[in-house]
């Protein structure tokens, strides 16, 4: 069961939380040549962050590393108005069955996944085909059957890019084709706080390497997905993307740790970075206005099951700060799971749309 704070109670929230393992692309099988294992880029951590304190519960690794979605149940009881018949003390008492107070559960699903990248063999198999809604067919029914579908971006979208092609490359760009996919596929919310979010390729990186982060996060809104995590300018990227699902408010924050070069500045776009004030103002803002806060880091070492230093830190700050759920990603694969002071923390939940396959 996932433990909701105080404020949840009050509400009569729960939730239940159902794994769903669903392998989504392999495309690099469809066009070109497959895309061997090679060392990724080294995390970039930033060398302010204080050492962790100790927490009381040791992750468990995951005892599978491939894709997956997973699924929050949440069942709001909403009461039914009750009456008690009154009984007349001289009247001889019959037998009469007493109404009571019942309760009507509403059942709230949302789905989060792991990282969508439909860039390199991906954009090449799209551009093939000449359709980017192929790449949610086999998940279609999951994705729009949820009240509240959640993702992972970490490439661009902007029809100004230079595809790459099928080939290893760290510049991850696709075009508003795999927007428009995303939002018929049913996603309402995108974690953009990501370390690709900012990549370009000819002419989108124009207007000094922002065209197309600007183009993405207009591509996301024009298909009805609301973007969570960056903006033009840090305060606008540290904002609460709030969605209410009958009744219930969800407050979204994330915030990013891996590329430097995509941090938003006080007069600059880019992500939220993540530091311990910055998590926490983002938490106390999502309180103010949310019933349950989600927070949204992306984190951690590349393809390690194993959560390290710096994401039970930013965990234990989150989860300290006032966050309902905490659901991770950037890891590439499926990395731990844990409660911290009965909060449910989820490391990375690996990829969900990639050309990747030597994780699974």
């Amino acid at each position: 069961m996932v433990n909701i704070l105080k404020k949840i109670k009050q509400l009569k929230v729960t939730a239940v939380l159902i794994c769903i393992f669903i392998f989504v692309v392999s495309s690099c099988r469809t066009a070109g040549p497959t895309i061997l294992p090679t060392s990724m880029p080294p995390t970039t951590v930033p060398p302010t962050v204080v050492i962790p304190t100790p927490i009381p519960s040791t992750p468990t690794s995951t005892p599978v590393a491939i894709t997956l979605p997973f699924i929050l149940h949440s069942q709001a009881e909403t009461p039914i108005s009750g009456t008690v018949s009154p009984v007349n003390p001289s009247l001889t008492p019959t037998e009469q069955p007493l109404q009571t107070a019942a309760t009507e559960e509403a059942q709230i699903t949302l789905l989060f996944t792991g990282v969508i990248v439909p860039a390199r063999c991906v954009q090449s198999s799209i551009d093939a085909r000449g359709d980017a809604n192929y790449v949610y067919d086999d998940v279609r029914n999951l994705i729009s059957g949820a009240d509240l579908a959640v993702g992972t971006l970490n490439t661009t979208f902007s029809d100004l890019s230079t595809h790459t092609g099928c080939i290893v490359t760290y510049v991850l760009v696709s075009d508003s084709r795999s927007a428009k996919a995303a939002g018929e596929a049913g996603f309402d919310v995108m974690s953009v706080a990501t370390n690709h979010i900012k990549n370009c390729s000819g002419a989108s990186c124009g207007d000094n390497y922002n065209r197309a982060f600007i183009d993405t996060l207009d591509n996301l809104k024009a298909n009805n997905i609301l973007p969570v995590g960056a903006g033009m300018n840090l305060e606008d990227a540290l904002q609460t993307v709030v969605v209410e699902v009958k009744g219930i408010r969800f407050g979204f924050v994330s915030l990013g740790m891996v590329e430097p070069n995509a941090f938003a500045g006080v007069d600059s776009p880019g992500i939220a970075e993540l530091t311990d004030e910055n998590l926490r103002a983002a938490i106390a803002n999502a309180r103010s206005e949310s019933d349950v806060v989600i927070v949204m880091p992306h984190w951690g070492p590349e393809d390690s099951p194993a959560p390290n230093s710096y994401q039970l830190h930013f965990a234990q700050v989150a989860v300290e700060s006032g966050a309902d759920v905490v659901v991770g990603n950037h890891t590439h694969v499926v990395q731990a799971i844990q409660q911290l002071n009965g909060i449910d923390v989820f490391y990375g939940l690996g990829n969900f749309v990639f050309d990747q396959n030597w994780d699974l």
